[in-house]
């Protein structure tokens, strides 16, 4: 009931760069109520429309945050990524209140670290993880790919030519290519579970879990076969 009640809960966002206003857009567009913090005067009078609540106001204010009800809130992220200073501030102000989960973007290791070791529970690197999704597209014949941890992903992806055609079962992927073969997409059907006896299709589009290295093969392996 606890986990419901604070997904539900309004989420504090502070600082509407690009990373603040994209997470709050699609919060709002999700049915959550977001109040955010900015001390820009033209950024908060730009979002004022479209967000639910955006306030002028200097996060790194402790008495500021006090005032705008800032402890009332389960959820916070601190948006700020220009100035490591403001962003550690933001966030001691943050863990200080007691929050009881606080996000925080992190442009580099270092700021990462000052963030974890200060208290915050979540530290994302958005500029970074968007680099490694994007050498991985680059790089092999994936359409997407999501890493959960530095050694497992699921990835999107057309399917190498010696699968085509045949069942999963047949195929054996697991055990040629250490994947595994979790979902199919035929074209103008929505994604369905993979079974052992589904067939797969020159058009389709399959998701495939496994650890990094083993995927990066796999897609390999897709290019060289066509």
């Amino acid at each position: 009931m606890a986990d419901r009640t604070r997904r539900q809960s309004p989420v504090l966002i502070i600082g509407l760069g690009r990373f603040g206003v994209s997470l709050a857009t699609q919060l709002v567009g999700q049915g959550r109520e977001v109040l955010a913090v900015e001390r820009d005067h033209g950024l908060v009078q730009r979002y004022a429309d479209s967000l639910t609540h955006v306030v002028e106001a200097d996060a790194t204010d402790l008495e500021a945050l006090q005032q705008l009800g800032a402890q009332d809130f389960s959820t916070a992220v601190v948006g700020v990524g220009t100035s490591i200073e403001s962003s550690v501030l933001v966030a001691v102000n943050l863990v200080d209140l007691g929050i009881d989960q606080v996000w925080a973007k992190a442009i580099n290791q270092a700021h990462g670290k000052i963030l974890t070791r200060i208290g915050c529970d979540h530290v994302v690197f958005p500029e970074h993880d968007a680099g490694v999704r994007v050498a991985h597209l680059v790089a092999n014949q994936m359409m997407d790919f999501i890493e959960f941890d530095e050694d497992f992903a699921i990835v999107k992806m057309r399917p190498p030519r010696d699968v085509i055609g045949k069942s999963i079962d047949y195929c054996h992927p697991r055990k040629r290519h250490k994947v595994n073969i979790v979902g199919i997409k035929g074209p103008g059907s929505p994604f369905q579970y993979a079974q052992p006896e589904t067939i797969i299709g020159a058009d389709d589009v399959i998701i495939v879990s496994g650890h990094v290295r083993d995927l990066e093969r796999f897609a390999d392996f897709s290019e060289r076969k066509r």
